[in-house]
């Protein structure tokens, strides 16, 4: 056999063709020994595959001069194959019907005289050379009846498949056809100059492994052939598109040489010029998403049977949307979502605005828009009343398709618009799209509208969860900011008593010294306590930093605060135990608590407070009474409820701000009470040493 090639040059093409053809042959042959389910027509194509691979891998071999009986065998096997496929082609027929037993005799026959003439061949080459001339000369026959049969059987075979049925097995066909035709010419001409063309025949193994991605395909689309396969369209559009750069290549090469064979002097120049451009057009045809749109929609019409490979366009939507945050806002992405399923480059989103209103979002390779439309509006009533998808040209040329729908003036204006994609969730309409012509056309059919449909909902529920998720965090900062509101306006509750007292003791002491000094230090404290609030409100923060606070100097100075009342509360164990908390605040709630325990007791009855450590880093504040006490449901269920509570001028705010500022700064409070006997409130907070900040033991203004 490489005495048949002659040239190095051919022969190592022949050999990259064989071997290529042996290593395709044999990945697809497992892939399909992998995928078989039983019943003959797998079967049958495996075998022809498996022989396909040790037809090329036996050539390979012999066209390294690895044995004299090589050639033969690699002839054997390409009858074989060549056998196997009839056979597969046979079945195929025989269910269809119809008597196929003269075909199938005719078809043995053939395979047996093309083996015939192998053997004859390597027996009398070397005893009687005229015989084995005869029998080279009958193997061109032979083989040229059997590529001519083979074309005969696909031939057969698509004219007896019903109209709807010749879609599933036409990607085969013309790769068979390709196959047999390359044989056909092969042994024609070998038949007509009684030898075989070099360099056809080194191309054979690349030009048999081409067609196996086509039969491929047909069997994805064909599961009664219980071969369970699947062909992906990012695969077929990126072979597809690899073999016609290829193929552009090679022409482009072979102008090249051309010129250069024929060009004399000039022929390196042009030849190096048509390469580089060749080179230089590829690269703008990769780069373009107009002619890759086009080659997409062409293969999806030609190949298969729906248009869209619906898994991938579904993870493709999936991650399109998830590209928000990324360089894109959640409307761009859903923009850029919609648009890649019909070849749009863009387009514009409006949004319901919560007030009736909707308006111009987030826009994606068109002009900046100020239109906006009503929600009540007729154009947005018929898209959440209908749920159709708009197309705008079938709009101006056939009205009478959407009756009822009055296309707004800005949206007739607007250049390059081309599609309405209503977004609705829950049967409410959240906004809707509008997508700008396609980069190639695209016939706006059932499947795609159907695809739309759903990926607007999908869109929309984006959307709308999104919107939800911004109102209910708006929701909860007016929360937050009502809540503390509500502290503000306890402390506040607070202070304007401070300032009652402070009048109603003025009729009696307005001419003391004493009294008015305690006044005016009364007043200005006010003052200050309440421009703090306003400032605290305002800014929506704490004010000051936690700083280390001296609990017994606290529980002292509330104590001697409150010493005028009746009973009046005493301090009855000290400990320097410092906590780290904002003074202003922890005064305020622990006065809040031991002012509790004053009202619940009677004037006779007794206060008490206790500040000492409580062991593993925690500092606490116990302060009990001898009043009415409460029950354990109300302590469970209703103390620290907010807007609880028991006194009639009361708000029900204190002791919940007690609690979730102990939270805040990591403590605990904890309530022992019986109705009758009183009442044990213990607040512990982690301590802290002294030195770690500024000791805080006054209140700032």
């Amino acid at each position: 056999m490489s005495e048949l090639i002659g040239s190095l040059a051919l022969l190592d093409v022949a050999r990259a063709g064989y071997g290529f053809a042996a290593g395709v042959h044999a990945l697809f042959g497992l892939y399909l020994l992998l995928a078989w389910r039983g019943g003959h027509p797998g079967l049958l194509l495996f075998a022809a595959v498996a022989l396909g691979a040790a037809w090329s891998g036996s050539a390979y071999l012999a066209l390294g001069g690895d044995g004299a009986f090589m050639p033969v065998l690699a002839s054997v096997f390409d009858a074989l194959r060549i056998g196997a496929w009839f056979a597969f082609l046979l079945v195929l027929l025989t269910m269809l019907g119809g008597d196929r037993r003269p075909l199938i005799w005719v078809c043995a026959g053939v395979i047996v005289a093309v083996i015939c003439t192998v053997l004859g061949q390597a027996i009398f080459a070397e005893s009687q050379p005229g015989l084995a001339w005869a029998a080279v000369r009958g193997g061109f026959l032979a083989n040229l009846l059997a590529s001519v049969l083979g074309l005969v059987l696909i031939e057969q075979l698509f004219r007896s498949l019903p109209a709807d049925g010749r879609w599933g097995f036409k990607p085969m066909s013309l790769g068979l056809i390709a196959a047999f035709g390359f044989d056909v010419y092969l042994y024609a001409e070998g038949l007509l100059f009684q030898q075989v063309d070099a360099a056809v025949w080194a191309a054979r193994g690349f030009a048999h492994s081409i067609v196996l991605p086509l039969v491929a395909l047909t069997v994805a689309r064909n599961p009664g052939w219980k071969v369970r396969i699947s062909i992906s369209r990012q695969a077929v559009f990126h072979t597809t598109a690899l073999l016609v750069s290829g193929a552009y290549l090679l022409m482009v090469a072979g102008a090249g040489y051309y010129l250069r064979f024929f060009g004399g002097d000039w022929g390196r120049a042009f030849q190096v010029a048509i390469v580089f451009a060749g080179l230089v057009g590829l690269l703008v045809i990769v780069v373009s998403g107009a002619l890759r749109a086009r080659f997409r929609v062409w293969l999806s019409k030609h190949l298969f049977a729906y248009k869209y490979d619906y898994r991938s366009e579904w993870l493709g939507f999936t991650r399109a949307l998830a590209e928000s945050g990324e360089g894109r806002t959640p409307e761009e992405a859903v923009i850029h979502a919609l648009a890649r399923l019909v070849e749009s480059p863009g387009g514009g989103i409006w949004l319901a605005d919560g007030s009736g209103e909707l308006v111009f979002r987030a826009r994606l390779n068109m002009p900046e828009s100020q239109a906006g439309e009503p929600a009540e509006g007729a154009f947005a009533t018929f898209l959440a009343n209908r749920g159709w998808i708009v197309n705008l040209a079938e709009f101006r040329s056939r009205r009478a398709i959407y009756e009822g729908l009055v296309l707004p003036q800005w949206l007739s204006r607007l250049e390059g618009a081309w599609l309405v994609v209503p977004l609705t969730s829950s049967g409410a309409l959240v906004g809707f799209v509008v997508l700008l012509s396609p980069r190639t056309p695209v016939e706006v059919d059932w499947e795609v509208l159907d695809l739309l449909k759903t990926a607007q909902q999908q869109a929309a529920s984006y959307l709308a969860q999104l919107q939800a998720q911004e109102a209910l965090l708006e929701a909860k900062k007016f929360d937050a900011f009502n809540r503390m509101s509500a502290f503000v306006v306890h402390d506040l509750k607070n202070l304007v008593a401070q300032l009652s007292l402070l009048l109603k003791n003025a009729e009696r002491h307005r001419d003391n010294p004493e009294f008015q000094a305690d006044m005016l230090e009364t007043v200005a404290h006010v003052e200050g306590r309440m421009r703090t609030l306003m400032k605290q409100l305002m800014e929506k923060t704490s004010i000051d930093p936690r700083k280390p606070v001296e609990l017994s100097a606290m529980m002292d100075r509330i104590a001697g605060a409150k010493a005028g009342q009746a009973p009046a509360p005493r301090v009855t164990e000290r400990a320097p135990v410092s906590v780290l908390a904002h003074a202003d605040r922890l005064e305020r709630i622990l006065g809040h608590i031991v002012q509790n325990a004053m009202d619940a007791t009677t004037d006779d009855g007794k206060v008490e407070i206790c500040v000492r450590p409580a062991g593993e880093g925690l500092a606490e504040v116990v302060v009990s009474d001898t009043g009415c006490g409460m029950a354990p449901e109300f302590v469970r269920d209703e103390l620290f409820k907010p807007f609880r509570s028991t006194k009639s001028s009361g708000m029900g705010i204190g002791a919940y701000e007690s609690r979730q500022y102990v939270k805040e700064i990591g403590g605990s409070i904890e309530v022992e009470s019986q109705p009758g006997v009183g009442t044990r409130m213990c607040v512990r907070l982690p301590a802290c040493a002294a030195s770690d900040g500024p000791m805080d033991g006054k209140q700032t203004g």
